[in-house]
């Protein structure tokens, strides 16, 4: 019997033993391995706050102000925390119902239960005053300051892009974001992405249980200050920009500057356009299913995306590349011979400088057969492939069928047809220059975008060199501004100088000789050199226009292309472009008359366009 009780006495004993050893082990797990708790205990009395650095601000060449930043706050919620509030007071102060809150607060406690997130977003100073007052009547409730972007011109939309909150994908892309951070969404603030956005802070606060901040813990030993972005000095004239935007206005197509010696953008118009501030704070939903539902697509950037046949302005192209190849001569003559292409009344041109100013399609369809149509100096005798890769390679080196590494995000490369295209479309390489002769005219499977063409206008100007397009000259601190390099390195095209002054001149001969195709882009005092274009597609004919000026030591390179203008390139694209150009040189138009008529035009066919077969036609 005794025996039988002692062994009962250690068994007990041995399970009161067992149960301390465990609950010493798990306090010892839960104190000192697993910091959990305490971080949960943490939040009871800390709070921890994300500190977003200002966002740089971009400038425009002469340092006027395109975009800053406003103050404004995010109410956040941390569920747990929520007790004894007055709902309906909240929701009048915020300006929403009661199922609003509802839903907001379930959305809160699915994402964290104890860490916070947004309750309302970007709530103006003005509107977060009266919220302010009595914040801390609502526990688990609290303010965090942040900037949201302001256009105080309301321009160059498409340039400058707009910022948004990342979403799932981005944060999974990239760890550096989380939930409610936010991003640039296109042109420069999501090119430069990374310069703009500085690196973010942290802060901890003490909170009593009245909600109320009782400063920093442990006197901000453990915050971190954040570090604002860095500033961009863009290349945009912000008066010119006002003055190309004022006159496309009413208008569908796009308008393209550059300076040639430096390849700055000094214009970038993608019409129709919109209000930047529209994608901006709480209202930026809603106007932004407007714009993309929108028929003429406002948010579209056609002077990055849009791919169009060029048309006429492409001979000038074809005529370098013909000199270049040494298949014509700069006094080469053809006739005007309609029953090969169509084309308008005009005498025949006896060399290039005429042909470019009376933009004769068939002297074109002549020269691009020699090109195509050239022996292959490995067999001696005629090859279509060997003529057409010739032609793609020139062409590559003007810009064209490539992308130009501009500064933005989302450029086309537009589209030059090889060899490979070709034997794509016709089986067994059933092809040759007469399947192919429309390219010869800016025609056929042709494409480009208006930045290649205002950069094409820059080469001429620069009589065979160019420098990438670019919108930022520089980035950084005021007084130690750095620069991209390279957006310094010239790109050379190879072609004789002497061959870029015959086409130098003819396009002066279009704007100023009798029989030229663009004497509406005339202006006393100024030497513009331009080429015109008209272009077949669905609808009325686009009307398209490229020049320069002043003719020695050009200023600006203009690219301008109207959707469907009937009457051609001379009728309304050149006439603009040639308002942009005493405008950026003049610094004010003097052509009062001419401004009124082209600023009041809407030559646009309307929105939806019939469709139908185009043909290649000339000027």
């Amino acid at each position: 019997m005794k025996n039988t009780l002692s062994s009962r006495r250690f068994i007990i004993m041995g399970i009161f033993i067992t149960v301390g050893i465990i609950y010493i082990i798990r306090l010892l797990f839960l104190q000192v391995f697993d910091d959990s708790y305490a971080q949960l205990a943490n939040r009871n009395a800390l709070r921890f706050v994300t500190q977003y650095p200002a966002r740089g601000l971009i400038y425009d060449r002469n340092g006027e102000l395109l975009v800053y930043n406003e103050l404004v706050y995010d109410l956040m919620v941390i569920p747990r925390q929520v007790k004894d509030l007055d709902t309906a007071l909240l929701c009048k102060l915020v300006g929403i119902d009661k199922d609003q809150f509802l839903a907001r607060m379930e959305k809160a406690t699915k994402y964290s239960t104890y860490a916070p997130s947004s309750f309302e977003k970007q709530i103006s100073k003005e509107d977060f005053g009266p919220i302010q007052e009595k914040l801390f009547m609502f526990s688990g409730f609290f303010a965090q300051s942040r900037t949201l972007r302001y256009y105080p011109h309301s321009v160059a939309s498409h340039a400058l892009g707009y910022v948004g909150e990342v979403n799932e994908n981005m944060i999974k892309k990239n760890p550096y974001y989380k939930k409610g951070d936010y991003i640039g969404m296109s042109g420069l603030e999501k090119y430069y992405e990374e310069t703009l956005r500085g690196e973010k802070g942290s802060k901890i606060t003490l909170v009593d249980v009245h909600n109320r901040e009782k400063g920093s813990f442990q006197n901000g030993k453990y915050d971190t200050a954040s570090v604002a972005g860095q500033n961009l000095y863009s290349s945009i004239d912000l008066e010119l920009q006002k003055y190309a935007e004022q006159i496309m206005s009413n208008k569908r197509g796009s308008i393209v500057a550059i300076e040639p010696s430096t390849g700055e953008i000094l214009c970038f118009v993608s019409a129709p356009f919109y209000d930047p501030n529209l994608l901006v704070g709480r209202v930026r939903g809603n106007n932004y299913m407007k714009l993309l539902n929108d028929p003429s697509k406002p948010l579209f950037n056609r002077a990055l995306m849009a791919e169009y046949p060029p048309g006429s302005i492409f001979k000038v192209a074809q005529a370098m590349i013909a000199l270049d190849m040494g298949v014509i001569s700069p006094e080469t003559g053809f006739g005007c011979d309609r029953s090969l292409v169509g084309c308008h009344n005009h005498p025949a041109a006896t060399s290039v400088r005429e042909a470019i100013k009376m933009s004769c399609n068939p002297y074109f369809y002549r020269v691009y057969q020699r090109i195509i149509q050239q022996n292959n100096p490995l067999t001696g005798k005629g090859d279509s492939k060997y003529g057409l890769s010739a032609w793609d390679d020139e062409m590559y080196k003007m810009g064209f069928g490539k992308k130009l590494a501009i500064d933005l995000p989302d450029s086309k490369s537009g589209f030059i047809p090889d060899t490979a295209f070709y034997s794509r479309i016709y089986k067994g390489d059933s092809w040759n220059f007469y399947t192919i002769y429309s390219n010869s005219i800016g025609q056929g499977e042709v494409g480009v975008i208006p930045l290649q063409m205002a950069n094409f206008a820059a080469i001429v100007a620069n009589r065979g060199w160019y420098i990438t397009p670019h919108l930022v000259k520089y980035f950084g601190d005021e007084h130690l501004k750095k620069r991209n390099t390279k957006y310094v390195q010239k790109h050379l095209t190879m072609i004789s100088k002497d061959y870029w002054n015959i086409a130098v001149e003819g396009m002066y001969a279009v704007v100023h000789e009798g029989g030229g195709t663009a004497r509406r882009a005339r202006i006393d005092d100024i030497a513009v050199c331009g080429k015109t274009g008209t272009v077949q597609n669905a609808g009325a004919d686009h009307s398209v226009f490229i020049c320069f000026a002043p003719k020695d030591n050009p200023k600006i390179a203009i690219s301008v292309y109207i959707e469907n203008a009937a009457g051609g390139g001379g009728t309304w694209a050149a006439p603009i472009a040639s308002l942009i150009a005493e405008k950026y040189i003049r610094g004010e138009v003097l052509r009062k008359e001419v401004e009124k008529t082209y600023m009041d035009a809407a030559p646009c066919q309307s929105l939806p366009l019939r469709k139908y077969i185009p043909k290649p036609k000339s000027e």
